[in-house]
């Protein structure tokens, strides 16, 4: 694969499952790390088994943080609770909230009318600061009123969806602003991007309107010993100027739009920021400064265009 890059790279960080019992100050210090490294966004994993709810620890990130995007993990509920707690972090974070979803196994057709229906009423909001009532009545979901959050500071969060079946793809075609998907190997990569994007015609979407970002794991090793890896993980592993140069080519040769990083050594992340994004930025390949203060501006995704 080469090296030239021929466009921007975006990376975002992966912060650990609700599960593994992660405290705040680890979330706080992975989010100003991620920032320092001028990062597009966190993405911290929907809460289950009595972990924390991605939406709050975000919220309370957002205060801490000033450019750094806020992904959070949320599944597909009622809309008017999930667009309200969407909106409120959008105007917590003055235009830097993301919704991360993953389809549930034959929920499709509901993810897809909660899509619609969260839009709707993030649009029932005019420009110029006027609320409407919202009427939906749909197969899975019943909306009637008037929404209670003004206008998104990006028109609507950010969507993030994953998932890799058909309908999931069909999906994301649709309605995501980002797909995230598994890392494999470089041919597959190319393929499950190049199928990503062409997609979108059929839903008069532009190429640059999805951004297809793997999901990978990495271990800076400069020794060559290869450190063993979680099981049926396929992490990048390698000296900085390694994982910088794989990047780079991935991006180059039409792989990824980006990467969801996840470290899997304690304070991976600082050693990433540290040692492999200033090789990145010497190759022309990631940015210098934050040129945006909105998650969409990092992503170079304009705002929706309102629907009155």
């Amino acid at each position: 694969m080469t090296t030239a890059p021929t466009r921007p790279m975006h990376l975002a960080a992966h912060a650990p499952g609700a599960g593994e019992r992660a405290g705040f100050a680890s979330y706080e210090q992975l989010a100003r790390t991620a920032e320092r490294g001028l990062f597009d966004f966190l993405l911290v994993a929907e809460g289950e088994s009595g972990g924390p709810d991605a939406l709050t620890v975000l919220a309370a990130l957002a205060a801490g943080t000033e450019r750094l995007g806020l992904a959070a993990g949320a599944a597909f509920g009622e809309p008017c609770e999930l667009a309200r707690r969407l909106a409120t972090l959008d105007h917590l974070s003055a235009g830097r909230a993301a919704w991360h979803a993953h389809p549930p196994a034959g929920g499709h057709p509901r993810a897809a009318e909660c899509v619609a229906a969260a839009r709707a009423l993030w649009d029932s909001w005019t420009p110029d600061g006027t609320p409407r009532p919202v009427t939906h009545h749909g197969r899975y979901f019943a909306v009637e009123g008037e929404f209670t959050v003004e206008r998104c500071p990006q028109g609507h969060p950010v969507t993030v969806l994953a998932g890799d079946s058909p309908e999931d793809r069909e999906l994301a075609a649709s309605a995501a602003d980002i797909v995230l998907v598994p890392h494999t190997t470089p041919g597959a990569a190319r393929a499950r991007y190049a199928e990503a994007k062409g997609r979108l015609a059929a839903h008069g979407r532009a190429h640059g309107e999805l951004k297809v970002m793997l999901r990978v794991g990495f271990v800076l090793d400069d020794t060559g010993a290869h450190p063993a890896r979680p099981a049926g993980q396929k992490p990048f592993t390698g000296s900085p100027a390694d994982i910088a140069a794989l990047l780079t080519a991935y991006v180059a040769e039409g792989a990824a739009d980006g990467f969801v990083l996840v470290p899997y050594a304690p304070g991976g992340l600082d050693g990433f920021v540290d040692r492999v994004v200033p090789l990145l930025q010497d190759r022309g390949a990631f940015r210098r400064t934050y040129t945006g203060s909105t998650l969409r501006s990092h992503l170079g995704i304009a705002a929706p265009v309102w629907k009155g």
